[in-house]
């Protein structure tokens, strides 16, 4: 993931060498853009998701096109990431019912760690109402978007040395599931002449209607065949880099 992030980081600033001398100026009117950004968010877990789950991140890009009647539409995709499994001790105590200590193939304790993971991808719309005259590109930046949600248990073991909780065993505790999502997003957009001072900022909800994808829970000893609904509400913030249509009759240098 590091390794994405700094790619990503470093093609927009090449671009933006190339381009950063000739565009128009967000001040005099409205203007048709792509907006490309890659984000981070903190969520808080509800829902269902609450029960297996902490609080998560999420990081990612997306693509958004802007009209000049302040429109916005595009997709994005977000990688889902966290630390608290509150389920951990159930899956430990499971294997290791006495004390709850994970013996390895060599007869010794094994450093058992479990990682929230996954992602969600959706298709975006919304509007940008203008709030100061100064700049008619900026304002409350108003989102929906509906999509889909994977999200797993990811499971570590010091040298892959534990077969109770490796391969196909480990299936059996990781929860997988995926479904249906949506999203709501509100905050403000802030869309300037220096291609490197643009960004967005504000609150998102999400909700998904995700089903288990394993036939069986070890830890539980059954199948979960009920619907789920997963729920997140979070803060989330992005860096967005603006493609304009460049004007051939006015030129602006920074």
């Amino acid at each position: 993931m590091k390794k994405f992030c700094l790619l990503f980081i470093t093609i927009l600033l090449l671009n933006n060498t190339s381009t950063l001398k000739a565009q128009i100026s967000l001040k005099d009117s409205a203007a048709f853009a792509g907006l490309i950004s890659l984000s981070y968010s903190f969520q808080f877990s509800g829902g269902d998701m609450a029960d297996t789950y902490g609080n998560n991140s999420t990081i990612g890009p997306s693509f958004l096109v802007k009209t000049k009647s302040n429109w916005v539409l595009g997709a994005d995709l977000n990688f889902i990431f966290g630390n608290n499994v509150k389920i951990y001790d159930q899956i430990v105590y499971s294997i290791a019912p006495l004390d709850g200590n994970v013996i390895s193939k060599q007869g010794l304790i094994s450093d058992v760690k479990m990682f929230e993971r996954g992602f969600s991808t959706s298709f975006k719309f919304g509007k940008i109402i203008p709030i100061f005259k100064s700049n008619p590109n900026s304002g409350l930046l108003i989102m929906g978007s509906v999509g889909y949600l994977q999200h797993n248990i990811r499971i570590e073991v010091d040298n892959n040395n534990t077969p109770q909780l490796m391969g196909d065993y480990a299936k059996g505790y990781d929860r997988l599931s995926n479904g249906f999502a949506i999203s709501e997003f509100i905050g403000y957009i802030y869309l300037s002449d220096r291609r490197l001072t643009n960004f967005f900022a504000g609150i998102e909800f999400s909700q998904g209607w995700t089903k288990s994808m394993r036939d069986y829970n070890f830890d539980t000893m059954k199948k979960d065949n009920s619907q789920k609904f997963d729920d997140f509400f979070g803060f989330k913030i992005g860096w967005i880099f603006p493609l304009y249509k460049r004007s051939p009759e006015k030129f602006y240098y920074n």
